[in-house]
């Protein structure tokens, strides 16, 4: 099988005058890609990474951090992924956490509180604007590290299920399996459609999204971020037969109302990365006559594993409405009793297990609460940790909690997901106030909270209370807590 480093250098050599990117309605040729790609390349050996060292890398949705995404993977490095939508302060922290002799990041994102922390760590730093790569004055090299012994790896943040948000490592061999399942060949057919790229460079969601279209050959259209306007621009110029977009794009495609003839191309459209409301699931369906086919996958699976195919669709109709499909090749899957360990039977609700053949041998046990039924279907039936699923993001109450007690303003605080059509779930936070404390602004909240977490952790609803509703143990009612954000906040 071909490396993923073999892999990106083939996608190097495409004709430069072939079309590869598309961003802000102009299209970029593999030249630029190439060109970008192979100035970050030489800017990495000047900058004392040595010859696979890693690199912490904080993309936006820009040509440039995919140009730059290939150049690492070229060379054989690892990449440390951190969000850039975050406080500077947030990236700042981020780095402080990791380790490495450079990092890569768009030009305006080296803010005064991210450069300290570079400079303290004795780091070398390369931004990236428009179609260009600099090092940045003031941190043109950085202290050597030792080349690391272990393989390559893509580090891809998450929220795992407990603590802070981690780094997981997904194997450069995996994502290499991932282009290889696509197809053997590069794509050279200049009148199959572009792959639609929305979902974040830096997730998994996006490192999927890579692997299936830019390191194939394919063109590419890049967002960056979903947009239902966008969105419809692109099928009704292209024509696609499947498409795609993030749970919460069902809802706002048909709050939208668009009209069918505009969507009339496909066939079916494809979402996962969180759980989509039946209820929308349905009314979609309805009004374009469109089957929608659910996935089901995690950071810590290196991708999807589980599926609704057409095929699948085509043979069971609506009879498994609402299932994500079957485990692909070779995943395994069971469901354990939360409360008796016990491998439960066809049908009933429990704890999901799985085997991802791409990360190892060994049984994954989830957060999650599923059935797998009597014909291998898997239905996902929420969340066990209370974690909250904002669209393709886990957030978990505790954390947000933790950053809220921070504030001077507040003495105790509870955190639940409320229901949202968009997202399937936002944050909501009740909160105590200390005595004697005037209360503060949501908008000062918020920003108390972005100089912590990133911007997917920040509440949508507020809620003060004079006391947090508890139990007969003194813990906080967790049904209790739900329930205030069942009527609108009083006036």
């Amino acid at each position: 099988m071909k490396s993923l480093a073999e892999l990106c250098e083939q996608t190097l050599a495409i004709v430069p005058s072939r079309p590869a990117i598309e961003f802000e309605g102009e299209w970029l040729d593999w030249g630029s890609v190439q060109a970008l790609a192979q100035d970050v390349r030489l800017q990495l050996s000047q900058s004392g990474a040595g010859a696979h060292g890693p690199v912490i890398f904080a993309p936006r949705n820009r040509p440039s951090a995919l140009a730059a995404l290939v150049a690492m993977l070229a060379d054989g490095r690892s990449v440390r992924m951190i969000y850039a939508f975050q406080s500077p302060a947030a990236i700042a922290a981020a780095i402080e956490r990791l380790d490495a002799p450079v990092a890569i990041m768009a030009d305006e994102d080296f803010t005064p509180e991210v450069r300290a922390v570079l400079a303290a760590k004795s780091m070398a730093a390369i931004g990236l604007s428009g179609m260009r790569a600099r090092l940045m004055p003031g941190l043109e090299s950085g202290a050597p590290r030792p080349d690391p012994a272990d393989a390559p790896q893509v580090e891809i943040l998450t929220s795992g299920t407990t603590g802070p948000p981690k780094q997981f490592p997904i194997p450069h061999e995996v994502i290499a399996g991932l282009v290889l399942n696509q197809g053997m060949t590069l794509i050279e057919d200049p009148d199959e459609p572009p792959f639609l790229m929305s979902f974040p460079i830096g997730n998994i969601s996006g490192i999927y999204s890579v692997a299936a279209s830019l390191l194939r050959g394919k063109r590419v259209v890049l967002l960056d971020r979903f947009s239902v306007e966008k969105w419809r621009d692109f099928v009704v110029r292209y024509r696609p037969k499947a498409g795609g977009a993030p749970p919460a794009a069902v809802a706002m495609i048909l709050d939208a109302d668009l009209p069918a003839e505009d969507l009339s191309s496909l066939k079916f459209f494809s979402t996962g990365a969180a759980p989509l409301d039946p209820t929308v699931q349905r009314r979609f369906e309805e009004k374009y006559g469109i089957p929608i086919l659910l996935s089901y996958g995690a950071t810590e699976f290196g991708g999807p594993v589980v599926a609704m195919t057409p095929k699948l669709r085509a043979e069971w109709g609506d009879a498994k409405f609402g299932s994500v499909g079957r485990a692909m090749a070779d995943v395994q899957l069971r469901v354990r009793d939360p409360v008796t360990d016990a491998i439960s039977g066809a049908g009933e609700e429990g704890i999901l297990e799985i085997v991802s053949p791409r990360m190892g041998p060994e049984w994954i046990r989830t957060s999650d609460i599923a059935v797998i039924d009597s014909d291998g279907f898997l239905f996902h039936r929420g969340r066990a940790d209370g974690a909250i699923m904002r669209g393709g993001f886990k957030v978990l109450p505790e954390t947000i909690e933790r950053a809220l007690l921070l504030h001077p303003a507040i003495s105790a605080v509870g955190v639940v997901g409320v229901a949202d059509p968009r997202v399937s779930q936002v944050p909501g936070a009740a909160l105590e106030l200390r005595p004697g404390v005037a209360r503060p602004e949501v908008g000062d909240l918020e920003a108390h909270l972005r100089q912590h977490l990133p911007s997917t952790h920040i509440p949508a609803h507020w809620r003060f209370v004079e006391s947090l509703p508890k139990n007969p143990s003194f813990k906080i009612d967790r049904p209790g807590l739900k329930a205030l954000f069942e009527d609108p906040p009083p006036g």
